[in-house]
Formats: structure tokens, sequence, C-alpha cells
């Protein structure tokens, strides 16, 4: 019986056949949609997707396709005589749907079931008003046909290519005629990938008419950036109607969204000194607690997605909210998901200042960040989970300790303690903080409570996060390093040093993006050795702070450090980050949850 370990291997084997088009790859007693096997097969949203989407196809529609996974477990099959050579899978799956041992229960379950009993999670997707089924006579057989005439495929199509769960702008905004564009990009050939980019060009155009400083620029951004979110939201839907699912495809989306925002961040600083005003210690803020919420969202999930005993009584509070209809939505947009993010920056933007703008973006931000994560703090602290190995091990990774923390984490005694790990780390923030703060930009005291930070760092990550506070570590460390840097540069008072400061954190964020998708894709974070050469979390914040103190006194010395500093990491992240994800190893990682980003 095939193992989790096979998983692999069966995936890779059944991603050779394009088996939602070929009806000759189905049981010919099956009736029903070849679109369910296409969302059943072709389903994004785990790793092994096709090995768990075949066995969902089972089990809904004992299909000989699925009993291939079973049968490719036999070596030496082959084709039955006279039949076009086709791949190994496909041929077991027409000797199995023509010699009659299909039965009720197969082999297939008790793969499905080993598959869950390894920890590998079996998809089973929903077909909502989409019909498989293999009648076993004439009654059922006429049953099932006529079932399948009354379903509107093409109006299921378009159900689909809509999020299930997404933010309340988009749903009501955006996506009724949204999907009509995908449909339009699909007749005409157009891939995800290329709305994509047309959606990235649209936002850096927007960032550039905000530049411009001009009224006219202003209300052309505010436009534009709408444009763009509508393109946002079209190529994943078109990816879902066409069923075009690509590496490259999920890397894109995963790294444009934060790509256009932050750029438009930088495009309305850049319009507001213009003007004459300096807004580019608030566009940089705007990007740190953006930044931090997404760490608190993905450190959150991964702590607890896989966590047994995972209840709590305000767990069950929150899913009875959920059965009210308008709690739904108010919860929804209370978050400031990017939806109704972007539609405030883009109406703001038209009609007030970029300074307005980003004072409402940064409150609206922060109280979103205090409603989410003291939900999720009084969460964890009620329930009582117990959080795997895996668990442990991704917020580790999620962690980007450098050599520093590692020496001190050797020295640290590892036995495990509830809350060491996050009260360290919020101690250490504090103390970098707090010191950089009071002591201001050219003295060593910041170089000092750099120090001590790498030392509690090292003492946070110690032993396995598996408390009930765990989750905090990244963002708290994540807060520390971004918000120092933020205070150093505030504090320079040198030509250029907050837009260097901007471009080193769009850097280093990038670097902690791209190891959450690469975690998520079940791929782990990225190899060690760029996480050593680039310093670690604490090792850049000790950089940072021995900068200012040393280069205070010299014109444009900090300025110059950062901007170095920022392109030796960005030049090195990404040559490792494209080199990745263009590989075939590279994991399909896509944001179909629903969860607003």
């Amino acid at each position: 019986m095939r193992t989790a370990t096979d998983a692999a291997a069966v995936t890779a084997e059944l991603a050779t056949v394009p088996a939602y088009e070929r009806v000759a790859l189905v049981d010919p007693r099956f009736i029903g949609h070849v679109h369910a096997l296409r969302l059943a097969l072709t389903d994004p949203r785990f790793p092994a997707a096709a090995v768990r989407g075949a066995l969902s196809v089972q089990a809904e529609a004992r299909t000989a396709l699925v009993r291939a996974v079973t049968a490719a477990e036999r070596t030496g099959t082959t084709a039955p005589t006279g039949s076009t050579p086709q791949p190994r899978s496909v041929a077991v799956a027409e000797t199995t749907a023509t010699d009659g041992t299909a039965t009720a229960h197969s082999r297939v379950d008790d793969l499905a079931a080993a598959l869950d009993a390894e920890g590998v999670a079996v998809h089973r997707p929903e077909l909502g008003v989409l019909v498989a089924d293999v009648p076993a006579d004439a009654e059922a057989q006429a049953a099932a046909r006529d079932a399948v005439a009354a379903v509107d495929d093409e109006r299921v199509r378009l159900r689909s290519a809509v999020k299930a769960r997404d933010g309340f702008f988009t749903t009501f905004c955006i996506s009724p005629y949204s999907r009509y564009i995908a449909r339009w990009c699909a007749r005409r050939g157009l891939t995800p990938n290329q709305v994509t980019t047309a959606s990235l060009l649209t936002a850096l155009i927007a960032a550039a008419c905000a530049a411009t400083g001009t009224r006219p620029g202003f209300v052309s951004a505010g436009v534009l950036l709408l444009a763009s979110f509508v393109l946002d939201c079209t190529d994943g839907q078109l990816a879902r109607y066409s069923l075009q699912y690509s590496t490259l495809g999920a890397w894109l989306d995963a790294t444009f969204d934060r790509a256009k925002e932050y750029a438009y961040y930088a495009g309305l600083a850049l319009g507001a000194a213009r003007g004459g005003d300096d807004v580019w210690a608030l566009a940089l803020g705007a990007m740190v607690l953006q930044t931090c919420r997404h760490v608190v969202d993905f450190a959150f999930n991964e702590a607890n997605h896989d966590a047994t005993g995972n209840s709590s009584p305000t767990a069950a509070l929150s899913g009875r909210l959920d059965s009210v209809g308008w709690t739904v939505w108010v919860r929804r947009m209370i978050v400031l998901p990017i939806g109704e993010r972007w539609a405030m920056i883009a109406v703001l933007t038209a009609f007030t200042t970029p300074r307005i703008t980003f004072y409402v973006l940064l409150i609206g931000c922060a109280l979103a960040a205090c409603y989410t994560t003291a939900g999720r703090v009084l969460r964890s602290l009620t329930r009582r989970a117990e959080r795997t190995d895996r668990a442990a091990r991704a917020l580790a990774e999620l962690a980007d300790s450098g050599p520093p923390a590692e020496l001190v984490a050797k020295a640290a005694p590892r036995k495990a303690s509830s809350y060491l790990a996050p009260l360290s780390a919020a101690l250490g923030a504090a103390a970098v903080l707090a010191g950089t703060a009071a002591a201001g930009f050219g003295s060593w005291v910041p170089v000092g409570c750099a120090v001590l930070y790498a030392v509690l760092a090292g003492v946070a990550v110690a032993a396995p996060l598996k408390g009930p506070l765990d989750w905090l570590v990244p963002p708290l460390f994540r807060a520390a390093e971004y918000g120092t840097i933020l205070i150093l540069a505030a504090y320079a008072e040198m030509n250029g040093a907050l837009p260097a400061a901007f471009g080193l954190v769009a850097a280093v964020a990038y670097h902690h993006y791209d190891t959450v998708y690469r975690i998520r894709g079940g791929t782990g974070a990225p190899p060690r050795r760029l996480v050593r050469a680039i310093g670690g979390h604490e090792g850049r914040t000790v950089v940072v702070t021995a900068a200012a103190a040393l280069l205070h006194d010299q014109n444009q010395g900090f300025t110059i450090a950062l901007t170095a500093l920022a392109a030796v990491i960005a030049l090195a992240v990404l040559i490792e980050s494209i080199r990745f994800w263009v590989s075939s190893g590279a994991p399909a990682v896509h944001d179909e949850t629903g969860e607003p980003a």
C-alpha cells in the first residue's frame, strides 16, 4: 500500500496525464461533468493535489483514473493489445475499466485511509451542483443523464471561478463583473500570468502618476490602482475558470501583490515630496505595519492548522458569529483585507493628500492588527492544542535566525517553557526599539540594545516553538528589525536616509514573504546558507545600529550604508528565489483559502 512518502511519485506520474481533457480515462459507465474531474484533479490548494484530487474523484465517481493510482503500484503493466501507446496510468485505467474488477470498495479507499494515517490530508472537493456518478443500472443511468443535462455548465464555471470566501468589496464590487473579464480573457487565449503582469504594470503606472504630485496625477493614480485590483482578481478567476495553474503563476501572484502595494506607497511619498511634504517615514511605517500583520497571519496559521485538540471557547464563539450573515461581513471588513484597503487608498489618493492617506491607512491597519491579534491570543490561551514538530519547525524557519542567535541557542538551556519564547522575543524587541528611540541617532546605546536583542532572540528559539503563544515570535522579530531601521532612518535627518531604509525593508520583507510561500508549499525555508549570508534578523539589526553609530558624522554615510545593504540583500534573495521558483521542484502555492490578504 502506498504511503505518504510515495505521494510525490504518484503526483509526478499523474501530472503527465491530461486527465481532465480525455473522457477515455473515465470508466465507461461514468456519467457526469468532465469539469468535476477538472475541479478535483487540478485543485491547487494542497501539495500532491493530483493524488488527493484523484482520490476525491474515486470517492465521488469511482472513475478508472483513480483506480490507476492503486494499479500504478503494479510493475510491468502495459496497455491492451492494439491500443494507442499512452502513459502507464492511462493504460492501467482502461484495463481496469474493461476487465470488470471495479467494486464499490476498492484499494484506493484503503490508500486514502493510509494517506490520512500518514498525516497527508486527502482533499475531497465539494462538487456542488456538478454531477459525477457511476450508475449501476439503466434507471440510475437515465437519472444521472437527466441530472447532467439540468446543470448549466457555463454558469457553474463562472461561479467556481470566484473564491467562495472573500472580502466585502471584492465580493460585491469586483467579482460580479471581473469573472466575465476572466471569461473574455480565456476565450482570447490570454493566460493568468499575462493578466498578473498587466496588473503589476498598471499598479506601477499608478505609482508613477502618484509620484507626479499633481491633483490629476493623484486622481489617475486612484483610478489605475482600482483597475490594477480588478486585474488582480481577474488573474485568479481566469486560472480557476480555465484551470491554468503553474508554479511560475503561483510565485508571480504571491510576489506581485506586495510589490504593487509597496511600490504605490513609494509613489505617494515621491509625490508628496514634490509638493514639499516629507512622508517617507509614514510610507515606511505603513509597509512595516502591513508586513507585520501578514507575518501574524502566517505564523498563527502555520502553528495551528495541524494542531490536535485545536478548539477553544473563543473559536466556538467565532464559529457561531459566522452563522449570522451581517456579522460575517463586518468581521471581514474590519480587518481591512486587500480589497477594502486598496479601495480606501485609491479614494483617499484621489480626493485628499498623501499625508492624510497614510494617516488613515496607519490608523485603520493598526486597529485591524489589534483586533486580529487580540482574538488569536485569546484563542491560543483558551485552547489546549498540541502543536506538531512540523509546526515548530515552520515557526523556527519563519523566525529567520542568523549566526548570532544560533550561537546563543546552542548555549542556552533547551528545556521547553510555555511562555519563555514569546517573553524573550518581546523583551528583546522592546529593548532594541525603546533603546534606539531614547538614545537617538549616532549613539552606541542602540548597538548594545541590538546585541541584547540578539541574545534574547537566541534564547527564544533555543527550544522547539510549541508553546501556546510561540507563534508571536516571528512577528515580534519582524517588528524589532523593521522598527529599528525606521527609527534610525527617521532620526538620521540625512537626505535620502528614509528612502534607503524603505528599500532595505522592502528587500528583507521580500525574503520573509519568499520564506512564507516556500513553507506553505511544503518545501521548507530558503537554504540556511542564504539566511546566514544575509545575517538573520538579529545580525542585520546589529549591523544597522553599528552603521548608524559609526557613520553618524559622515555626510550621507548612513544613507550609503543602507543603500548598499539593501542592494546586497536584494541581489542575494532574488537570485535564490528566482532559481527556486522557476525550478521543476518548486511547489504550486495558490492563495485559495479565501482568507483576504
